[in-house]
Formats: C-alpha cells, sequence, structure tokens
C-alpha cells in the first residue's frame, strides 16, 4: 500500500475500504494506491484570454505525473480577468478572488490529504493566490505560469492591453481617429496568455522563478509557444520526484533570503507596484519575517536594468528572448545582490542553476541592461512616508523625469467619480487626484485604478498629474501614481479628511506623501469624521471586508490576533 504519509490517511487500512472504493468508481487499481497523489490546481476558464491555453498545459501536467508514477488529481480554481472587471464595480472582486483561489487550493489538497500540488495560473490574482495557499498547507508544490500573451499590431507597432486603455486618453482628447482607435481595441489581444508588459501577470511568475518555486525560463515564455507545453510537463516531473524525496516543501524555498531574491528581481525588471501586497501575503502565510519596510531597503540597492513596459520600450516576450528571468538574475547575482545558496525546488541552489547562463546579456539587445548601464540607480517601487501614510504607501516611479509634485486636491470618492471627471476633461496639469474609501475595507477590495491613470496619460498628463488613492494601480499602470494608501479613509486614515482644494506633496527622493494642512486642522476635521455605512452588507464583498486587514500587512484575510 502506500508509503506517503498524507495520502495514507485516505487510503491506508481496513477502514479506508469505503475511501478506496471512490477511487476504484474513478478507474483507480490496487497497485496505484502505492503511488503519491498529486493535485492538478487547473485554473483554465474560457473567461479571460490569461487562462483560456491553460487545459493544454493542464493536461500535459497530467500525462507527465502519470509518467513519473503518480495518481492526477484536478480540480478547479476561479478567477478574475482584471482587464475586463477594470474601471467597474466588478474589480472590487479582484483582490477578494486571490482569497478565494487560495482557499479553494488549501481546502482541495487538506480535504483530499494530497501529497503534493502542481498550480497552473495565469490572470494577475491566480499567482499570489496559489503561492499563499502553498505557503499555507506546506506542501510539496510547484508553480505553472500559463505565460505571456504574444504582441498585437497595428501600423508597425506591438500593442498590448495598455494600448487600448491608453487609446481612450487619446481618442477623447481628439488626438487618435475612429478607425486607429477601433483598430486598436481589434487587434490589441491576438490570442491566450497573460498581458503582455512587465504587468502583475509577469512580475509575480517572474518572481516565482527567482524565488525558486517555478522552473528556470518558465516565467516569460508566451502562452502560444510550446515551451509553455514542455515547462509543464518538466515542472509536473520535477514535482513528483520532490514527493518522492520526502522533502523540498514551500517552507523550505520560501524564506527571508529567497523573498529578498523575488524582491530584487521586481525592482530590476520594474515591475508591479501589486508585488509589494502580494509579497507582504505570502511572507505572511509562510510565517516569515517581512514588512513594507523591507521593499525600500531592497529599492536603495537594487536598479532597474530592463526596458519593459508599461514605463519602457518593451514586452515579456523581448525579455524572454534576451534571456530571460535566469539572465536578470546572473548579472544581480554576480553584483551580490543575490543570495545564491537559496534551495529551490528542483533541489539545486540558485547558483547551481545559475552555473551556465552568461555573465554578460547579449551584445545585440538592450532589453536587459548591464549594472554600469542601468535605466535607474535605484529601484522603482518607493515607500512612502508622512501624515497622509503613516502605515506607507507605494509609489511607482519609473518614466517619471521628477517624481515630485506639490499640488491642489481633487477628491472623488470614488473611482467612477474621478474617471467621469477625466473623461470630462476637468482634471487639469498640477492637479493631484485623489480617490479614496476604495481600501480593502472601504472599496471593498481596492479596485485598481488602470482606466484613469491610462485616460490621463492618453491625454498626455501622465506627468504633470499627481494621483493617490488607498485602492490599488494596475502592473499596467505608470505615472505620477501611489496607491495602497494606509490607513485607508474607511477607518479614518488621513487621506479621508481631505478637502477639495488642500494642497498635497507627493516626494518620491524624500519618500513622502504629506497634506499640507496644520496639524490642528486636520485634528479638528477628524473629530467631525463618521465611518460610512458598508457599501456591502452579505456576501464574499462584505465576508472580506469584515476580515482583511490593512494594506501595510498585505491585506490578507487570516490576521487574526497578530
Amino acid at each position: 500500500m502506500s508509503k506517503f504519509e498524507r495520502s495514507s490517511h485516505i487510503t491506508e487500512g481496513v477502514t479506508r475500504a469505503p475511501n478506496r472504493a471512490m477511487y476504484y468508481g474513478m478507474g483507480y487499481q490496487e497497485k496505484d494506491f502505492a503511488n503519491p497523489m498529486i493535485g492538478v490546481a487547473n485554473g483554465h476558464s474560457t473567461i479571460t484570454p490569461c487562462n483560456s491555453g491553460l487545459q493544454p498545459l493542464t493536461d500535459a501536467a497530467v500525462e507527465a505525473i502519470r509518467q513519473a508514477k503518480g495518481n492526477p488529481q484536478v480540480f478547479g480554481v476561479p478567477t478574475i480577468s482584471d482587464g475586463m472587471s477594470m474601471g467597474t464595480e466588478a474589480m472590487k472582486f479582484s483582490l477578494v478572488s486571490r482569497e478565494v483561489i487560495a482557499d479553494c487550493i488549501e481546502t482541495a489538497v487538506q480535504g483530499q490529504w494530497m501529497d503534493g500540488v502542481v498550480v497552473v495560473g495565469g490572470c494577475d490574482k491566480n499567482m499570489p493566490g496559489g503561492m499563499i495557499a502553498m505557503a499555507r498547507m506546506n506542501v510539496p508544490s510547484i508553480y505553472v505560469y500559463g505565460g505571456t500573451i504574444k504582441p498585437g499590431k497595428h501600423k508597425g507597432k506591438d500593442l498590448n492591453i495598455v494600448s487600448v486603455f491608453e487609446a481612450v486618453g487619446e481618442f477623447t482628447m481628439n488626438r487618435m481617429s475612429q478607425e486607429d482607435f477601433k483598430a486598436i481595441e481589434q487587434k490589441a489581444i491576438p490570442g491566450s496568455g497573460s498581458c503582455g508588459g512587465m504587468y502583475t501577470a509577469n512580475t509575480m511568475s517572474s518572481s516565482f522563478e527567482a524565488m525558486g518555486m517555478s522552473l528556470p525560463y518558465s516565467s516569460t515564455a508566451a502562452n502560444e509557444d510550446g515551451e509553455a507545453l514542455e515547462n509543464a510537463k518538466k515542472a509536473a516531473q520535477v514535482l513528483v520526484e520532490a514527493v518522492h524525496a520526502g522533502g523540498r516543501c514551500p517552507r523550505d524555498i520560501i524564506t527571508r533570503e529567497s523573498i529578498e531574491n523575488a524582491v530584487s528581481v521586481i525592482m530590476a525588471v520594474g515591475g508591479s507596484t501589486n508585488a509589494v501586497l502580494h509579497f507582504l501575503a505570502i511572507a505572511h502565510s509562510a510565517e516569515v519575517p517581512w514588512s513594507i519596510e523591507d521593499f525600500e531597503r531592497i529599492r536603495q540597492r537594487v536598479p532597474v536594468i530592463c526596458d519593459l513596459k508599461p514605463s519602457g520600450k518593451y514586452l515579456t516576450v523581448d525579455l524572454h528572448r534576451a534571456g530571460g528571468i535566469p539572465q536578470v538574475m546572473k548579472i544581480l547575482l554576480n553584483a551580490g545582490l543575490l543570495h545564491g545558496d537559496c534551495m529551490t525546488i528542483t533541489g539545486q541552489t540558485i547558483a547551481e542553476v545559475l552555473k551556465e547562463v552568461p555573465d554578460q546579456p547579449p551584445a545585440n539587445q538592450d532589453v536587459i541592461r548591464t549594472l554600469d548601464n542601468a535605466l535607474y540607480n535605484h529601484g522603482h517601487l518607493a515607500i512612502l512616508k508622512g501624515n497622509l501614510a503613516t502605515e506607507g504607501a507605494v509609489a511607482k516611479i519609473t518614466g517619471l523625469k521628477n517624481p515630485v509634485i506639490t499640488g491642489p486636491a481633487r477628491v472623488f470618492d470614488s473611482e467612477d467619480a474621478a474617471m467621469a471627471a477625466i473623461m470630462d476633461r476637468k482634471i487639469v496639469a498640477g492637479d493631484v487626484i485623489v480617490i479614496r474609501y476604495e481600501g480593502p475595507k472601504g472599496g471593498p477590495g481596492m479596485r485598481e485604478m488602470l482606466a484613469p491613470t491610462s485616460a490621463l496619460i492618453g491625454q498626455g498628463l501622465g506627468e504633470s498629474v499627481g494621483f493617490i488613492t488607498d485602492g490599488r494601480f494596475s502592473g499596467g499602470t505608470w505615472g505620477m501614481v501611489v496607491g495602497h494608501v494606509a490607513p485607508e479613509a474607511f477607518v479614518g486614515g488621513t487621506i479621508a479628511l481631505i478637502e477639495e482644494g488642500d494642497s498635497i506633496t507627493i516626494d518620491a527622493h524624500q519618500l513622502l506623501l504629506q497634506l499640507n494642512v496644520d496639524q490642528s486642522e486636520i485634528d479638528r476635521r477628524r473629530q467631525h469624521w463618521t465611518q460610512p455605512k458598508p457599501r456591502y452588507t452579505t456576501g464574499v464583498l462584505a465576508k472580506f471586508a469584515r476580515l482583511v486587514s490593512t494594506a501595510s500587512r498585505g491585506a490578507v484575510t487570516d490576521a487574526f490576533g497578530d
């Protein structure tokens, strides 16, 4: 019978005959109970192109598990399309889906005593949701990323989903023809795969590779290329080997040092602000000491060396051709900016994985740069504090000539109200937009603000208008933007006390987010502030709002008594 401690709870002994009978009903034979039970968390769906190409990868993983003498057990995992829900009330379910995904995987794997799990995902919250579950369970696990999308084309230019969002602003400013606008809409997404720049999905996949929880070169391949299928097969084989080895559990791999490696790569590639929120949550689930200040510590020592969208020139498929994440990691390792002794799911250390990777990037490209030719000498995700964010806020400062602005507040209590003002051209250069009551509890769910920020870019206001929110920004966002402001408005954070026309300073050089109003006046306003009623009182959004922590701790839902 089984030699595997977990699945033996459900497959061994006289009293487990009814349990085994259920397996026989699915075609199992007696000899199969000597093999490990391997879960395959399948994120395939036809909701979004990010996940519509996952079924072939899941099928490849299932076959590889069988060949490695494992018993594949496939179960479904939900997803929400950020790109489709963006700019609408539905976007409030996006961050919630991270927790739902984690709960689904934990429920299936723990409820069925699986010996290991392969998680296959695509869209933004699939990755952190899967990794949070892996860290909670500490069962041998590996992440299989579905892969990035290939670029669309129009008039010789590469397109991606952000091209469409920015086209909205250009079209409303009469800077684009109806024909071009329609063409960009119809050509930007040519097939399956996750959004093509160094947005949240590709940021998280890259960081998982750097952390050692997915295979080398797997995080930047295109979904529609055969390489993604081969990665799924190899990942399944590696996972079964790890189960047979009786070790290589997530908490052997997810350590403070490996999270430092992941965040260092995020800084080097110019990754998404959402990575801050997600790695706070992953560290919490792995019980690794990690705080919002640690991101600033890493930022100060790691430069941006990849010229990637949204603020740069290239897409993730270009990064892959230039050597992918292993090439970025080798440059950082040689400079003493990575921990080479961290273990990976393959059983090798990071230094061993990178041994054959060239010391320098290919000479005929400028996607990946050397350290002495970095785009920015320091990382791009700055942690700002001040009287507007005593717990911290996250600013993305790539693509800006000068990440400093002081201007009058234009205050909105929802994303929808702000978007209407932008589309009516009521926002002018020098303004500082404030969108509040969109935080973890107040939204609830921290909507991403790609629609308004992209409209500003399209209107030519990306560098001249400030933007702060207790919500989030898409990985596709760039500009003078500060998100995750904490404490949030709903719990009485200072952002709730801003009035129209107040002077606000965003200063990434001084790491400052400041309401330029006398403290006595702030205190007076606080005395008169009352908490609004919750926007939802039943259902999943209401549950999330009641359970969720502050953004400065990752917006997790299981931080009880901390």
